[in-house]
C-alpha cells in the first residue's frame, strides 16, 4: 500500500524543502490531543496542558478534530512562510467551500470528495450527510459541524484566534527551541537535492519515501492506496520535530501535494516497510508455523528435528520455514552437514512496534 505522487515533467525547483510554523504548531497540537502516539513528548504535553488557561484548553478540545486523527489539509502549507501570522493569512484566503470541506473530512471522518462534489454549504443533501456523519462521531463533532456549516466565517475566525493564543501560550517558545534543528535539516536536504538529485534527497527524508525507478513518481509507504500529481504545482516537504513517528501527506484533489516528515533524532530508526510487516503477520497466522516458532524459541533446530517434534514431513516443515525466513523471522547457521534454524527474537519482539509505526505513519 502506497501513496504515489506523480512528478513526471516537474520542472527544476518543483521539489521544495521548507520549514512551516503552522505545520509545526499543528504537529504540537496533535501531540497534545494524542500524547500516546508520542511517548517521548508526553512530559512536554503534560506541562503544556498544566499551563494552559481553562478557556484556551476548552478551545483546543472544541476544534481538536482538525488535528487529532490527522491534520486538515489547510494546516500544512504548500508555500510555507517565515511566520505563523503570514501562514494564517494564507489560510484566510482559502474560500469557504474549500475550507469547510477540508474541515469536515477531519470532523466527520468522511472520505475526501471529488472536486465536482456538491458543497455542504449550498447543497441540502450534502449538508445533511455531513451532519449525520458528525453526529455518529460524537456530540462535540456534531456541535462543531453545525457551527461550521451555519457560520463558517465565525468558526474560521475562532480557529485562527485559538491558534494565535497557542502561539502566545506555548508555540513561540517551542518554535524558538526547534528552529535551528529544522534549519540544519533543511540545509542537508537542499544540499543533497542540489548535488546528488531527487533520489538522494528523498532517501534522506525517510526509508518510507523513495523515487520510483523511472524517476516519474514519489512513492510513500503508507497504509493506503492513493495517487496524486504534482504537475503544475510541485511538491513541498516540511520537516517536523514534534511529528515523529507520523509521515503526514496532503494528497486530496485540488490541493498541492505536501509531505510533513519527522526530523531524524540522535538515533534514527529505519522504518520497516509495510510489506514486511504484512508478510510477518501472515506468516504468524498459520497454526503450524506458530508451533514451529514455539519450538525454535527454545533453541536452534534442524528441519528433521522439527518434523520429528511435531509429527510432520520434512518437506512440509521446509515449506513453512522458507516462508518464515522470507518474512525475516528466522536465521540459519550451518554446522557441518546440518543447518540449524533459529528464531530472530529481536525481529519478533519489534513486530508490535513496527505494526504500530506502520499504522501511525
Amino acid at each position: 500500500m502506497t501513496l504515489r505522487i506523480d512528478i513526471g515533467g516537474l520542472p527544476s525547483g518543483g521539489l521544495r524543502f521548507a520549514a512551516s510554523p503552522l505545520a509545526e504548531l499543528t504537529a504540537m497540537l496533535h501531540v497534545l490531543a494524542e500524547p500516546g502516539h508520542h511517548p517521548r513528548l508526553a512530559g512536554w504535553a503534560a506541562d503544556v496542558w498544566a499551563g494552559l488557561r481553562p478557556e484556551l484548553a476548552e478551545r483546543l478540545r472544541e476544534a481538536e478534530f482538525l488535528w487529532r486523527s490527522s491534520q486538515a489539509d489547510f494546516l500544512l502549507p504548500a508555500r510555507p512562510r517565515p511566520t505563523l501570522a503570514e501562514e494564517l493569512d494564507d489560510v484566510d484566503r482559502i474560500d469557504d467551500d474549500t475550507y469547510v470541506t477540508a474541515a469536515l473530512v477531519m470532523t466527520c471522518g468522511s472520505t475526501r470528495a471529488p472536486l465536482d462534489a456538491p458543497s455542504p454549504l449550498a447543497d441540502p443533501a450534502a449538508r445533511e450527510r455531513a451532519l449525520d456523519l458528525a453526529q455518529a462521531r460524537g456530540a462535540r463533532q456534531e456541535a462543531f459541524a453545525e457551527r461550521l456549516l451555519a457560520d463558517p466565517a465565525a468558526v474560521r475566525a475562532r480557529v485562527r484566534h485559538t491558534l494565535e493564543q497557542c502561539a502566545e501560550a506555548f508555540f513561540d517558545a517551542a518554535w524558538a527551541g526547534v528552529a535551528e534543528q529544522l534549519a540544519t535539516d533543511l540545509r542537508v536536504k537542499n544540499d543533497l537535492l542540489k548535488r546528488q538529485g531527487v533520489a538522494a534527497a528523498l532517501a534522506s527524508v525517510s526509508a518510507a519515501v523513495a523515487l520510483a525507478p523511472d524517476g516519474d513518481c514519489i512513492i510513500v509507504d503508507k497504509l493506503q492506496d492513493k495517487a496524486t500529481t504534482a504537475e503544475g504545482t510541485g511538491v513541498t516537504f516540511i520537516p517536523s520535530v514534534h511529528g515523529r513517528p507520523h509521515l503526514v501527506a496532503v494528497h486530496a484533489p485540488g490541493w498541492q501535494p505536501v509531505v510533513q516528515y519527522p526530523v531524524a533524532g540522535p538515533d534514527p530508526a529505519v522504518p520497516v516497510p509495510l510489506d514486511t510487516v504484512t508478510l510477518r503477520l501472515e506468516a504468524l497466522a498459520h497454526p503450524v508455523r506458530l508451533r514451529l516458532l514455539r519450538t525454535l524459541a527454545r533453541g536452534p533446530h534442524t528441519t528433521g528435528e522439527l518434523a520429528h517434534v511435531w509429527g510432520l514431513t520434512p518437506p512440509e516443515v521446509s515449506r513453512h520455514l522458507a516462508l518464515l525466513r522470507r518474512a525475516g523471522l528466522l536465521t540459519t547457521r550451518r554446522h557441518g552437514r546440518y543447518v540449524r534454524n533459529s528464531l530472530d527474537v529481536p525481529a519478533l519482539t519489534a513486530l508490535g512496534g513496527d505494526l504500530l509505526t506502520a499504522l501511525l505513519r
